[in-house]
């Protein structure tokens, strides 16, 4: 799959000509057990929110590394992430997924697509990569730090551990050198990682039938101290994780 990836290095396209791909997947116990661990999920009969987003990965990964995907995958950054269900999905049920890409456009640093997994009518998550090139760096948001309600400290081996449980084994989470060689001072958190950890820690407390948006924003570079915190608002929550700037800000409704 890496190799795939790498293969795609030579790509400059600018049309989204990706066609949808799709599969059966049971869920094995074993492989929700060790996700639930390292994300912080307790055991239950209904998936957490974020799981189907790795049972869809391997598909994510073969639309976007295939023909018509306009992007190379190196130097892909995950800036958002979107899932929605209309009811818990359970261990026991046979799932349908099928991964699209959709909404090629502009972002002010470049060109951004969002890469849809749906599973069995649902469950649907939007994650949009963003290929920087030919736009202006950003000038940065004026953010307040919320007031803290846990703090995490997140070990350097969380990227292994998370690839393992995931199947997403890109080398800037995995350790220090390999990081090194993409610009990073030392491997980094998945993103997804750091969204499905918050949902752990709002285990219980969000309806089922829901919808969960991130933003990513600075890299949580491991190992780390960062401050996780929460609140309501409106009926849904507010969340966000930070350590010297915003790591993840997050929303459900």
């Amino acid at each position: 799959m890496l190799l795939r990836a790498a293969l795609t290095s030579f790509r400059r396209g600018e049309t989204l000509a990706a066609q949808p791909v799709s599969a059966s997947v049971d869920v094995s116990l074993k492989h929700l057990a060790a996700y639930n661990s390292v994300c912080g999920f307790g055991l239950r009969d209904a998936l957490p929110l974020t799981y189907p987003h790795v049972l869809g990965f391997p598909l994510q990964m073969k639309l976007m590394s295939g023909p018509g995907f306009p992007f190379p995958l190196p130097g892909l950054v995950h800036v958002a992430n979107r899932i929605t269900q209309a009811r818990p999905l359970t261990a026991d049920e046979p799932l349908e997924i099928t991964v699209s890409a959709r909404d090629l456009r502009p972002h002010p640093q470049g060109t951004q697509v969002d890469v849809v997994t749906s599973i069995s009518g649902v469950w649907e998550g939007v994650s949009t990569y963003l290929r920087r090139g030919g736009g202006a760096s950003s000038t940065g948001e004026q953010l307040e730090r919320p007031v803290a309600s846990a703090v995490w400290r997140v070990p350097a081996d969380i990227g292994r551990r998370y690839g393992a449980a995931s199947g997403d084994r890109n080398p800037i989470h995995l350790h220090p050198l390999s990081a090194k060689v993409f610009g990073f001072k030392r491997a980094i958190a998945h993103g997804m990682w750091t969204k499905a950890r918050c949902l752990a820690a709002l285990e219980g407390r969000l309806p089922e039938a829901v919808t969960v948006d991130v933003r990513f924003k600075k890299p949580l570079l491991v190992p780390g101290r960062v401050e996780f915190s929460a609140s309501e608002n409106g009926g849904g929550w507010e969340f966000a994780v930070w350590g010297k700037g915003p790591h993840v800000l997050g929303s459900t409704s």
